[in-house]
């Protein structure tokens, strides 16, 4: 009984970290989604001449649909408004990415997991995945939202 009454108050404990912990992987992905694209946007010339040497179709407007996406993306994730339904098209994005500019790391994903985590993309997807998983938690436009519309 002891044994369970201290599980019981850990798991508690332990649960009170989700939105903290959410709030934090949203402002720092969220920024980096915003500055990624805001960097594509800026150098958008040169962003074109690389998505072509990758062999991406019609370069300079999937450069300004990918940084549309990372600016636009990025912030709502900041902000957490709308944050799952963001993350649907930021990994989109960052599967393509995978596709062309880290194709090696992709087909290495079972033979040599360490190449798939080490590329760029890896923790770019995984903090939207967790993102679409388990929203953006209590700290959240999303979250005050959903409050006000159950009132």
């Amino acid at each position: 009984m002891f044994l369970r009454t201290c599980l019981d108050r850990f798991h508690r404990g332990a649960a009170h970290l989700q939105s903290p912990l959410l709030l934090v992987l949203r402002l720092y992905w969220g920024w980096n989604f915003f500055l990624t694209g805001k960097g594509k946007l800026l150098h958008l010339d040169r962003t074109a001449e690389y998505f072509a040497g990758l062999g991406i179709p019609l370069p300079k407007l999937n450069v300004v649909l990918a940084g549309g996406t990372e600016c636009l993306g990025g912030l709502l994730l900041v902000v957490g408004l709308w944050s799952r339904v963001a993350s649907v098209p930021l990994i989109f994005t960052l599967s393509v990415a995978y596709a062309t500019a880290e194709h090696e790391a992709l087909a290495a994903i079972f033979s040599d997991p360490d190449k798939f985590t080490s590329a760029t993309p890896f923790l770019f997807l995984l903090a939207v995945v967790i993102v679409l998983a388990f929203g953006p938690g209590k700290l959240s436009l999303d979250h005050l939202r959903e409050r006000r519309a159950s009132s």
